[in-house]
């Protein structure tokens, strides 16, 4: 379940690019344009979130941001880098 403090929402049918989503997450509302085709189950950005940046998931770090990403921006391996199982990854966290 989404928490507060995500920076990813997963798309729960496929998103076509220019589309305006609002994601509600208790007393936290994201409205976004989706700027790129989301397909269903992947995640995009609910806020902009900084190069080097912890990705949150279900209130749960997914990865780092390897580039800077804007809201609405499809969060995928090309611009998130895993850090689950490397403990000198998650030391820099």
């Amino acid at each position: 379940m989404m928490k507060p403090v995500d920076s990813v929402a997963v798309a729960l049918t496929d998103i076509p690019a220019g589309t305006r989503v609002r994601v509600v997450c208790g007393e936290s509302v994201f409205e976004v344009e989706v700027l790129e085709p989301i397909d269903f189950g992947h995640k995009f950005a609910v806020r902009p979130i900084a190069a080097g940046e912890s990705i949150l998931k279900y209130g749960e770090v997914i990865g780092r941001a390897t580039s800077d990403i804007r809201p609405g921006q499809h969060v995928h391996i090309h611009n998130l880098e895993g850090v689950r199982g490397r403990g000198d990854q998650l030391a820099k966290s």
